[in-house]
């Protein structure tokens, strides 16, 4: 107990000059400490229900956002707290951030990239520069694997460069019907490489554009999204069944990847809404 503290116990008993003077302490310092608790208690209290805003945020968003989305979700709510006010509260010992851990031992890792091939490839028409200014103007594929028990399921994405959505993961084209002079960039696996892909975007008017050889840099964003979805998702479950895999795999896609996980690269908006202010932009210039 403070001096303070001690002296704020007995002033019922004793004058508050005589216990002051017991304890060494200025009868000034003791009142000015008294006035101060109404500050302190209301302080603390703000610093409580922050800490229980930021838990409900993280719990929402299957707690798998850091500090710089949980920032972004408080303001879209209003609240206007520094970054590093809200890292310090997740830090924090009465604030549990800890995720499920992942398996001992990494999966055996299938190829998903046959390069060695005499078809066609395509140039590198981005050369690292992934911005678009409008949705359906250039798209990101990429293909990766999901372990189940029954083996690996594959999944081949499609990324909006401008909106960050992921347009497919099955029927991109007939889900969105790009226009034509969309480029389409992925590295140079044969499913890409191969005649059949190639007659469907020539079909449609579709540029393709490739990766060097062995460069997974030059398509960057995609890795990025597969990292999201095997460090959030993937590898904090244990799917049982191929089709248990594709269901939560939609499920993270299309409700919570596109709908409500907030992307920096669109300004902490979700891919949804980036869609949907560039398309509504687009129509107004058109007016």
């Amino acid at each position: 107990m403070t001096k303070f503290a001690f002296v704020s116990v007995e002033r019922a008993n004793h004058a508050v000059a005589t216990l002051c003077r017991m304890v060494g302490a200025s009868v000034s310092g003791f009142y000015a400490w008294l006035r101060a608790i109404p500050a302190v208690q209301s302080r603390a209290e703000a610093e409580a229900e922050l800490r229980e805003r930021i838990g409900r945020i993280f719990a929402a968003r299957r707690r798998v956002y850091g500090s710089p989305r949980v920032h972004a979700e408080l303001r879209r709510e209003g609240l206007r707290h520094s970054r590093r006010r809200v890292e310090r509260l997740m830090r924090g010992p009465t604030h549990c951030v800890g995720r499920a851990l992942g398996p001992a031992g990494p999966p055996r890792t299938p190829r998903t990239t046959d390069s060695c091939h005499d078809l066609p490839v395509a140039p590198n028409l981005l050369a690292r520069n992934f911005t678009a200014e409008r949705p359906d103007q250039v798209w990101l594929a990429d293909i990766s694997y999901i372990p189940t028990d029954e083996g690996f399921l594959y999944l081949a994405a499609i990324k909006d460069m401008a909106t960050r959505e992921i347009v497919g993961w099955s029927m991109a084209i007939q889900r969105h019907r790009p226009p034509r002079g969309l480029v389409h960039h992925g590295d140079r696996g044969v499913q890409y490489a191969s005649e059949p892909y190639r007659a469907v975007l020539e079909r449609h008017g579709i540029t393709q554009s490739m990766s060097r050889h062995g460069n997974c840099l030059d398509n960057a964003p995609m890795e990025s999204f597969f990292a999201s979805l095997k460090t959030e998702h993937v590898h904090q479950v244990r799917y049982c069944t191929r089709e248990e895999a594709r269901t939560a795999v939609f499920e993270y896609i299309e409700v919570f990847y596109n709908r409500q996980r907030l992307h920096s690269g669109v300004g902490y908006r979700t891919p949804a809404e980036a869609r949907a202010s560039m398309e509504g932009i687009t129509m107004r210039s058109a007016a």
